[in-house]
């Protein structure tokens, strides 16, 4: 189970786990905001949100985009292919990489399940009859922070 850690105004910053929040309350950097069932820690109650005692400055969220990745292309697209709208496992290059297309880019790279990741294989999707549910963007910070349910 993890730990909500929210910024000293209450914003949500990240989730950690048991023990990384148990060693912030022991070094006076956070307080147990919440309290979950089970075993306390010495003095301190399981936590399950902790708030720190000292603001973060969080700018470099909002000065530049997202880097890419294939978690967060998979969490863009909330697991769902693309093309037939299953559920996806891998990440398809709606160019490919053979014709010019991006290796990491948010706008060239889209879930796919394994079977429309083969049958589109090294071609475009018009040209194999598939057509994208939806065009790939480059996502927010907050859709691909690990604090919105997924």
């Amino acid at each position: 189970m993890d730990v909500l850690v929210l910024n000293a105004g209450y914003e949500p910053l990240q989730r950690v786990s048991v023990p990384h929040a148990v060693r912030m309350l022991v070094r006076n950097v956070a307080v147990v905001h919440e309290a979950g069932a089970g075993p306390a820690f010495g003095v301190y109650p399981r936590p399950r949100i902790v708030r720190l005692l000292k603001y973060v400055v969080m700018k470099w969220r909002y000065g530049a985009q997202p880097r890419w990745s294939r978690r967060g292309v998979l969490r863009r697209d909330k697991h769902l292919c693309a093309y037939c709208g299953r559920r996806a496992a891998t990440v398809d290059h709606v160019v490919p990489l053979s014709r010019g297309g991006e290796r990491t880019s948010w706008l060239n790279t889209v879930a796919a399940c394994g079977g429309c990741n083969a049958r589109k294989a090294n071609n475009l999707p018009r040209e194999v009859g598939m057509n994208l549910r939806f065009p790939p963007r480059v996502p927010t910070w907050d859709e691909l922070s690990e604090l919105v349910p997924r």
